[in-house]
């Protein structure tokens, strides 16, 4: 959000919008009709919620569903992705079989959430003072979408939440009960719907607000929540309309869509969240470049993610493969793979990325059970300019909320699952699209049965969105986490090293010397939803399960 950020910033730190959990000490000032007589100050409140509690540079604990923590991080709990610090890091527990309701980042998620929701109830409680008009008829709509956002995310993954729409005093918000999952989720996809008429279009957005919310936003939102309910015939709908606007297509240049510049500045990115070098800048690289960079190596791919990537003819990889190549994991490969990570041997920022069990500890080039270094041996290439970062802890980039591809892959699988024949002219409209971006250039899909549709979309959510944060949700809404996060975690295959047997915790029994990470224990069904914290539960007893 490049101009509404340039204002935000400072915005938020003010007392005067800083908030507590479900709104235990409300705030009256803006509700005051004299706040609402000048419309700039509605512009200034509006800021705050978009900022919502996105850290500013590092962020050593969640802050917001839309900080780098609560997004990209995310992918720490799926198969994708592995936190460096090892199977006790609080978020890899949220899919490992030990989440409690104590666990800190679950407590900031929940917090985060109902401190953006109790902004915008305040903020349309005081809005109706302000005089009618196209201004405040848009200014509604953009704080009811940002609402809803936050309800998506607390249903998605807690379930049956309080559902408070209008500001509380202490004592309510400390009796406040639960709704369910399916009531929460259908106000959403209504209140989706009621914003989508009143916001612009994607195309209307000026250049000077880039980043705020659109139309396509609010539909793109109500066909995930339409998704999560199964009405796949209004999902469908939801996602259909954004295609026949014409206002977004697939840019071009896949690394371009997480760079400062580009990716504000195409037609895919519809909702994002943009830092911007020295004044809300990404803490990203501090925490996430490798040793020979200057970062600590906190987050690594996994090899499920580095196997998912076909060949260059459509097939899946095998290590089997005589196109398999041990020396440049990359080579014969979807090129979506090295520009999502890079490995032992791959060149980023100007020189060579050196990660094996072979090399020096002293230099954290070793890959072990100990050293500050990559835990699987690959390493996060996607969101990095590499000429352009010159301040580790203040990074500008451009991460996406909402892109064009992730409308074309939810409409296909609204049409999928709906029970409809998947034409190829569906499949070309969005599966195909996304495959034959220009620097892409993957062959095309052509259109089968239901069970092949369905593995082809799944498969294409995967690589294409890799660690943009939908990956636990996918895993989660397709109920299928308690297969897929079970087992064994693998890293990079060494199959070369001469230390690699007398160094991996486990030998790979597969014979493809792949590193021995970890394990995960996904417990079904108690892992598929999140416990409410344990300090509101204390707080408000209404919020205990039943015993």
């Amino acid at each position: 959000m490049k101009s509404i950020s340039k204002i935000l910033i400072g915005l938020a730190l003010l007392t005067g919008l800083q908030s507590c959990d479900l709104e235990r000490t409300p705030l009256t000032s803006l509700s005051s009709d004299n706040f609402w007589d000048n419309p700039k100050n509605a512009t200034l409140a509006l800021t705050a919620i978009y900022r919502g509690q996105i850290s500013n540079g590092l962020e050593y604990n969640v802050s917001d569903f839309w900080s780098y923590q609560g997004l990209q991080f995310m992918d720490h709990m799926t198969d994708n992705a592995f936190d460096r610090r090892g199977e006790n890091s609080p978020l890899f527990i949220f899919s490992s079989g030990k989440l409690q309701n104590n666990n800190g980042q679950l407590a900031n998620y929940w917090s985060s959430a109902y401190k953006r929701i109790g902004r915008c109830n305040r903020f349309l409680d005081g809005i109706v003072n302000m005089a009618d008009g196209a201004e405040k008829t848009r200014l509604v709509a953009e704080v009811r979408f940002l609402r809803a956002t936050q309800y998506h995310y607390l249903a998605s993954y807690f379930k049956d939440v309080p559902l408070v729409t209008e500001p509380l005093t202490g004592e309510e918000s400390n009796n406040v009960t639960r709704e369910t999952q399916a009531n929460i989720l259908k106000w959403c996809a209504d209140e989706f719907m009621a914003a989508a008429a009143d916001l612009p279009r994607f195309s209307a957005i000026s250049g000077s607000e880039t980043g705020r919310a659109c139309k396509q936003a609010a539909l793109a939102f109500a066909g995930r929540t339409y998704m999560l309910l199964h009405d796949w015939a209004a999902g469908a709908a939801a996602y259909k309309q954004i295609i026949d606007l014409g206002d977004n297509a697939i840019h071009p240049v896949y690394s371009e869509l997480f760079l400062a510049g580009s990716g504000s500045s195409n037609r895919e990115n519809i909702f994002y969240i943009e830092y911007l070098e020295n004044f809300f800048g990404w803490g990203h690289p501090q925490q996430c470049l490798s040793a020979k960079d200057g970062g600590w190596s906190l987050s690594n791919p996994a090899a499920g993610l580095f196997e998912e990537y076909e060949f260059t003819d459509g097939t899946p990889f095998s290590y089997d493969d005589p196109r398999y190549n041990p020396d440049n994991l990359g080579e014969n490969r979807d090129p979506r793979l090295d520009y999502t990570i890079y490995y032992n041997g791959a060149t980023f920022k100007g020189t060579e990325y050196r990660m094996s069990p072979d090399y020096s500890a002293a230099l954290k080039e070793r890959i072990d059970y100990s050293s500050e270094a990559s835990k699987t041996g690959f390493m996060w290439r996607k969101f990095y300019d590499e000429g352009g970062i010159n301040d580790l802890n203040s990074y500008s980039v451009v991460v996406p909320v909402i892109r064009y591809a992730e409308v074309l892959l939810g409409y296909l699988e609204c049409v999928i699952e709906s029970g409809q024949p998947v034409t190829q002219e569906v499949v070309d409209l969005t599966l195909n699209a996304i495959r034959s971006r220009a620097d892409v250039a993957m062959p095309a899909v052509t259109a089968g049965s239901t069970d092949q549709m369905r593995a082809a979309m799944r498969h294409e959510r995967r690589v294409e969105l890799a660690y943009e944060g939908t990956r636990y949700w996918d895993l989660l809404r397709w109920n299928i986490a308690h297969e897929v996060l079970v087992g064994e975690i693998w890293g990079a295959p060494y199959p070369g090293s001469a230390l690699y047997a007398s160094s991996t915790k486990v030998v790979d029994p597969t014979g493809n010397c792949r590193w021995y990470v970890g394990r995960r224990d996904f417990r079904n069904p108690a892992d598929y939803k999140w416990p409410i914290p344990l300090g509101e539960q204390n707080i408000n007893p209404n919020l205990r399960d039943p015993e």
